[in-house]
């Protein structure tokens, strides 16, 4: 079992950032791909960031690219969502995932993938 924990959430005005954090604990974290996924209200979750085992890769939505950042600290047994420039319809409550991984390199995007989720932290973006 892996356990997530999220934290980071919060009110910010568009234009603004946020950086939210995910926690994992109970089996080696360095062997899980991760990702973070967003739910708005009224909609389906949707793929946000991915990041492979090693971190050596990423992967984006479309909507983020450029203003989102994936990371993780395998010594920390942390994952990271850096937002910048938001704006509302970035307005979701945000969820990170696990999936044990085989590859170093490999990134998943498809939410059924995974196996392990936290309970999210809401990000609200104001106009």
């Amino acid at each position: 079992q892996v356990q997530l924990v999220e934290s980071g959430g919060g009110l910010v005005q568009a234009g603004g950032s946020l950086r939210l954090s995910c926690a994992a604990s109970g089996r080696t974290f360095s062997n899980y791909a991760m990702g973070w996924f967003r739910q708005a209200p009224g909609k389906e979750r949707e793929f946000v960031a991915a990041i492979s085992r090693s971190g050596g890769r990423t992967n984006y939505a479309d909507p983020v690219k450029g203003r989102f950042t994936i990371s993780r600290d395998n010594t920390k047994n942390t994952v990271a969502l850096q937002m910048n420039s938001l704006k509302p319809e970035d307005t979701a409550v945000y969820s990170c995932a696990a999936v044990r991984s085989i590859g170093a390199l490999v990134v998943r995007t498809e939410s059924a993938a995974y196996d392990y989720w936290g309970q999210g932290t809401r990000v609200t973006v104001s106009t």
